[in-house]
């Protein structure tokens, strides 16, 4: 039987040397072995300068001249930062001044005030499922709507959304744990801390007496505010959005088209999103659209309570090293630029 086909011929094949070819790795970009007792600005610097290694030091670098420059930084969190203990890293952030404004999903509101008041969270969803249980813890639901009703009844001028009432609610509580709660700490250091609220997806719209209305009207002022916040990326800035698959990248993106929509120059800033996976909306709505606007997008997938330790840890000791080190001026200004 004949063959149809015959293996190339690689004789003819045309080669060049080496020298001649661009290479995306080479070794003065490997990573540094560690050292016992070592700074962990050894760490950092010992990390490799390839793909996530020169990105980490890239998004460090932004929000370091970010605050340097006095342009919003933006976290946006879902439920799962908060579950994971990241409060105290979070609330270092918010005290330091670095963290311009916070915003949560439903569930993150939730677990931040059940920690303030009682110092626990998180219950096992299958668990109380069979009889109904799940979800219907009373005194949840009644802080937070005696909250909304409260901030309700404050003329607007005189009051923000959601995020602010609760955290106005635990402050004049005295929570007993209140030094763990992001809400509080942001009304501590008057700060935006928006709550963006989906009825039906959190556990105390299942319970009785919840009105609707209030947390939908409250939610719909925090969702004008962060816009507020977002208006001023401008050149600069950052949105980090950590752990929302959903809710928190379609609101950031509804904010950025509002900006834009009503003639404010947004652009230039950058966006990194945080997760243990990667989801559509977040690699849409928040790394890559924004491009348009000459943002700049980044994605890390990893754990949260590695991650987020991670950065923040590497921007403070940047930051440190800055105010050690003043940059250089020119014509009496601050000189701009990656370092």
């Amino acid at each position: 039987m004949t063959l149809a086909y015959r293996p190339l011929d690689l004789s003819a094949v045309t080669t060049h040397s080496i020298e001649q070819r661009a290479h995306h790795v080479q070794i003065d970009c490997f990573a540094a072995p560690p050292r016992a007792g070592e700074t962990f600005s050894k760490f950092v610097e010992g990390l490799p300068r390839i793909l996530k290694g020169s990105e980490l030091r890239e998004v460090v670098d932004a929000l370091a001249l970010a605050v340097r420059e006095r342009k919003p930084i933006i976290l946006g969190l879902g439920a799962h930062v908060v579950k994971c203990g990241l409060s105290p890293v979070i609330i270092d952030l918010i005290q330091r001044g670095i963290v311009s404004a916070v915003a949560l999903n439903g569930g993150g509101a939730i677990h931040d005030v059940e920690l303030a008041l009682w110092g626990a969270t998180s219950e096992d969803v299958e668990a109380g499922l069979r009889d109904g249980r799940y979800g219907m813890v009373a005194e949840t639901g009644g802080a937070i709507q005696e909250a909304a009703e409260q901030a309700t009844a404050l003329p607007e001028e005189e009051s923000w959304g959601l995020g602010w009432a609760l955290g106005r609610w635990l402050h004049r509580a005295g929570a007993r744990y209140g030094n763990v709660s992001i809400l509080q700490a942001a009304f501590e250091a008057g700060i935006p801390a928006t709550v963006h609220v989906a009825i039906g997806t959190d556990t105390v719209h299942m319970l009785p007496g919840v009105d609707a209305g209030s947390l939908g009207a409250l939610s719909h002022r925090d969702f004008r505010l962060l816009a507020s916040v977002v208006a001023e990326l401008q050149d600069g800035g950052a949105y980090l959005n950590v752990g929302s698959a959903v809710v928190l990248p379609e609101v950031f993106l509804k904010c950025v088209t509002l900006c834009r929509n009503l003639g404010y120059p947004i652009g230039g800033f950058t966006t990194v999103d945080i997760d243990m996976a990667k989801h559509y909306r977040p690699a849409t709505n928040v790394v890559a659209r924004h491009r348009v606007l000459g943002a700049r997008g980044y994605a890390f997938t990893g754990h949260h309570e590695l991650m987020v330790p991670l950065l923040a840890f590497a921007l403070l000791d940047r930051l440190a090293a800055d105010a050690a080190a003043p940059h250089a001026t020119v014509n009496g200004q601050r000189e701009r630029g990656d370092g």
